[in-house]
């Protein structure tokens, strides 16, 4: 599963609502470049606060950003079980560079700090912990977390005000039902194999949703629409139901089914929505997966529109919804639990009803993706 960039964490994070933002993961996950790149968005030099790093087979130093002061803050001891956390730790280090600088952070000018990065070594002083947890009561936090079974990490990641992105599963389980059940009459038939700039309208929406999701499957009554999907290895169902409720129920229930391990959330996608960006769809799935619990969707200055991902706790409204609606009745329902992700531009967010629309796409892809 490819792990999200700078540009996704923070629009997901962004329109979370959380205070703190921190990266976890494992070794070579990638936590400081994406640190370092999201640090770069918030100040043009060194935010306040403190820096990790090791000197492999010697110790571990920390640094205060701004002053350069530093301290061996671990030292290597081969006698400790490898081949992680072969670093003692030096308490008094942590307490009187640490504790002081993270103090100074906090006092800082500006709205941020940063802390790179926080792992066992650190769980070992009570006092740099307390000072750290201060820390985020003063000022938002960009920290890199060292992915370890330790209860002041696995809490700090927890927080209900910290948005966490885990680089190893960072769109946690969800799944996607590409909604392709339309008949298309007012485009005059064959909508979903109609192509923009040489591709079927439903290989775009294809490309961008392939390689997020734990499970993923495509509703239709076309029988090519099904023949393109399983040629590429996505599961289709295929059904001659009428009603929009109909796709909804189906593809949920496909990805839902007795023995199916649980998801937190499902993507509804329109197969008819070309320009929809699939930087878009991942920054969906990260805020679903990092801040679980509300409704996400992409909007265009203020205007909602789709593909929606749902969290698990609406699956039994959508398994029932009425005749003929679709997953809007259930965002109705819950307005204030609604978050939105800025789209790239309008054309994102249109569909393709009649073979004029194409056409205006067409141009619109012209002008906002060349």
């Amino acid at each position: 599963m490819p792990r999200p960039d700078a540009g996704c964490i923070w629009t997901s994070f962004q329109s979370s609502g959380k205070r703190h933002l921190l990266l976890t993961g494992g070794r070579g996950s990638g936590k400081t470049t994406l640190r370092n790149a999201l640090a770069a968005r918030l100040a043009e030099g060194p935010l306040p606060g403190v820096t990790t790093w090791a000197e492999p087979g010697r110790e571990v130093r920390l640094r205060e950003n701004g002053s350069g002061a530093w301290a061996a803050v671990g030292v290597f001891d081969p006698g400790l079980p490898g081949p992680e956390n072969r670093m003692r730790p030096v308490e008094k280090a942590f307490r009187t560079l640490g504790v002081p600088a993270l103090a100074r952070a906090g006092a800082a000018a500006g709205e941020w700090a940063s802390v790179d990065e926080v792992g066992y070594l650190e769980t070992t002083c009570p006092d740099y912990c307390a000072a750290l947890l201060a820390l985020m009561e003063r000022k938002r936090l960009l920290a890199a977390v060292r992915k370890q079974d330790l209860s002041f990490l696995q809490a700090l990641c927890q927080r209900p005000d910290v948005f966490c992105v885990d680089l190893d599963a960072p769109y946690g389980r969800l799944g996607c039902v590409i909604m392709a059940s339309g008949l298309g009459k007012r485009f005059g038939g064959g909508k979903l194999l109609a192509e923009l700039h040489g591709k079927p309208l439903l290989q775009y929406a294809l490309d961008a949703t392939g390689g997020l999701f734990a499970r993923r499957v495509v509703v239709t009554r076309d029988l090519a629409a099904a023949a393109l999907c399983q040629a590429q290895g996505v599961e289709t169902v295929l059904h001659d139901l009428p009603s929009r409720s109909d796709t909804v129920r189906l593809g949920l229930a496909a990805l839902t089914a007795p023995g199916e391990p649980p998801l937190a959330g499902c993507l509804f996608c329109p197969a008819d929505q070309p320009l929809l960006r699939r930087e878009t769809v991942a920054s969906l799935a990260l805020g679903a997966a990092c801040a679980p619990g509300p409704i996400w969707r992409p909007a265009w200055q203020g205007q909602p529109g789709a593909p929606v991902l749902f969290p698990a706790w609406t699956f039994a409204e959508l398994a029932s919804l009425p005749e003929g609606q679709g997953g809007g009745a259930v965002v109705r329902r819950w307005p204030g639990r609604v978050r939105c992700i800025p789209a790239a531009c309008p054309a994102e967010l249109q569909d393709v009803d009649r073979r004029e629309d194409l056409a205006q796409l067409e141009r619109s892809a012209d002008k906002y993706y060349t």
